[in-house]
């Protein structure tokens, strides 16, 4: 097993104080994650209604550039005063940085003046790929090493939960109360998340623990990164493991106004009741995995993220009436949901104790140069073929992703400590 396979500062306290925990987490990360969804999510519904190609909704993916530097983001959340971490302070900060971008992005409606659009979203993305990094290594630092897949599963819910809300409720909101109210909304979550955290104490560790950390530079980081057992693999796999079934996920909106949906129909059921079967998904991830094993649940979920796709391509190709769509999509909500947890579940574990930020940092860079390039490929594919070829395509690739996570399975079980798949 890794380093960080052992028990983190929190070894003690009651099953109350750990939920709690778990939920002042799960609220951050739906505070973070819920403005991105309304931005990369939820907006491209707006911006069809506004006449955008598939190609320019691809390419607004671009700004989201800024999660690709999340490892480079990551060292100075890693400096130290004294051999004490801060990333409480980071993250507080961070949050309410992120609340004035949002507040900036509200102030007018910025439809006809892409720039500027694209300029403020790209900033919204530097500001929440800045500030989960504290956020997710506190969480890391916080919960013992047996409550992380639970976290992950925390996580996903309110990831799922931020879809219901930027996906579908702000969108609504949008649409009685004109452009600026989704982003003050989404602003004041952010700023409860920061009063939240001020009741956070960071717990201080051995000194030795983080000795010579000031020193090192960004090469040794990765170097002991990529020293841990079965990382090797389960980088690689990280890659492919969620883009596919997330590209489709993005592309749900515009593929149901296009096979027929009203834009508040598919704010409703993409948004709000897909969203709901996300969370609902999530949160039953850890209780599955901890029922199958790991090594079995990363395979069980990286095959129903491909089944859900076949499924998705066939109702398309097969002009499936409105129950086989609607059937399609909570598919596609629910493998969304499962894979997502068990996917950080495993960035948490592969995350060393005196590197928590840094090493969550390169896996969420990487986790998000696949998430922003093969919906901008989907995308392209959509322009080109038409929507059956994209999610074709997409079915095909998860596919593959099933076939090397079995692979990851079996060959890193045993170094790693997740038991083999049956």
């Amino acid at each position: 097993m890794t380093a960080s396979s052992t028990l983190s500062p929190v070894t003690t306290g009651g099953a109350a104080r750990l939920w709690a925990r778990q939920a002042l987490f799960g609220w951050l990360h739906f505070a973070l994650a819920a403005p991105s969804v309304y931005l990369w999510l939820g907006l491209p519904l707006v911006l069809r209604q506004h006449g955008w190609s598939g190609t320019a909704i691809g390419l607004f993916q671009l700004a989201g550039l800024p999660a690709l530097c999340k490892f480079l983001l990551a060292r100075p959340v890693e400096a130290r005063t004294a051999g004490r971490s801060h990333y409480r302070a980071w993250a507080i900060g961070l949050c309410l940085a992120y609340a004035t971008v949002l507040a900036a992005l509200g102030w007018q409606e910025l439809l006809a003046d892409r720039a500027w659009l694209f300029g403020l979203a790209c900033a919204a993305a530097l500001a929440a790929t800045w500030a989960d990094i504290p956020v997710s290594a506190l969480a890391i630092r916080l919960l013992p090493a047996q409550e992380r897949m639970r976290a992950g599963g925390v996580r996903s819910a309110a990831l799922s939960l931020g879809a219901i809300v930027g996906g579908g409720a702000m969108l609504l909101v949008q649409a009685r109360w004109g452009w600026r109210a989704p982003f003050l909304c989404l602003a004041a979550a952010l700023a409860v998340g920061a009063l939240l955290l001020l009741r956070v104490r960071e717990p201080e560790e051995a000194p030795e623990v983080y000795a010579g950390a000031a020193a090192s530079r960004v090469p040794a980081m990765v170097r002991g990164y990529l020293a841990q057992p079965g990382v090797g693999r389960w980088t690689v796999l990280l890659l492919v493991y969620f883009p596919f079934i997330g590209a489709a996920w993005f592309y749900l909106k515009p593929l149901l106004l296009d096979h027929g949906f009203a834009p508040t129909q598919a704010a409703l059921l993409a948004g709000i009741g897909g969203g709901v079967v996300a969370a609902l998904s999530a949160a039953a991830s850890p209780w599955l995995t901890r029922r199958w094993g790991l090594a079995r649940a990363v395979a069980g979920y990286a095959a129903l993220n491909a089944g859900a796709l076949v499924l998705l391509a066939a109702v398309l190709a097969l002009g499936a009436p409105v129950p086989g769509m609607v059937l399609a999509v909570l598919c596609v909500a629910a493998a969304m949901g499962a894979s997502s947890a068990c996917a950080f579940g495993l960035m948490m574990h592969f995350a060393r104790p005196r590197w928590q930020a840094f090493d969550y940092g390169l896996q969420a860079s990487l986790f998000a140069a696949s998430r922003m390039l093969v919906p901008l490929a989907a995308g392209l594919a959509l322009d080109a073929a038409g929507a059956v070829a994209m999610v074709a395509s997409l079915a095909l690739a998860g596919g593959a992703a099933w076939w090397l996570a079995r692979a990851f399975a079996r060959a890193e079980a045993a170094a790693i400590g997740i038991g083999h798949p049956n």
